[in-house]
């Protein structure tokens, strides 16, 4: 019996979704402009809040700032999702704007995509093993201060004797 052939799939390129308002203009190649703001990134596209959707297929000079610093980018427009929100995905990305684009990119979501789970999971339990133990340091403080307390009743208890005597 010859067992099912398994799926490829590449693995989804990692988002990341901005908190803050984060401007973007996009030019035409006939000079004229749109703004709007970006919602989410990665390498491979993104997705705009604009005024109206724009033509599916149309390529734009896509220009943003990002805390790495600008990027400027060719983009093509993909079917817009609503009324104000439309991905779009890079046709032209240079080496240094691809840079600026993964120093936001935290490194765990690339960990995601590229570790087995079992990695995952050995991970996550080697992290727990070097965490400090917080209730023993507590404990341990407790007791300190609990001898210390005993120490210093002890003393007064026999000085007090002493004074009858």
């Amino acid at each position: 019996m010859s067992a099912l052939p398994q799926q490829q799939t590449a693995p989804r390129t990692p988002r990341v979704h901005l908190d803050r308002n984060t401007p973007a203009v996009l030019r035409f190649e006939g000079g004229e402009s749109v703004s709007g703001e970006l919602q989410v990134i990665s390498l491979t596209g993104g997705l705009l809040s604009l005024p109206a959707p724009l033509e599916r297929g149309s390529q734009v000079k896509l220009m943003f700032l990002i805390r790495p610093g600008s990027v400027l980018a060719g983009a093509e427009m993909l079917s817009p999702v609503t009324n104000t929100l439309q991905p779009f995905r890079f046709i032209s990305l240079g080496q240094k704007e691809r840079r600026k684009l993964e120093a936001i990119i935290p490194l765990s979501v690339y960990q995601d995509i590229t570790e087995p789970n079992w990695m995952k999971k050995l991970r996550v339990a080697s992290d727990h093993r070097y965490e400090p133990r917080r209730r023993h340091v507590q404990l341990v403080a407790v007791g300190m201060i609990a001898l210390i307390t005993l120490g210093l009743a002890s003393a007064m208890y026999l000085r007090h004797f002493q004074l009858l005597r």
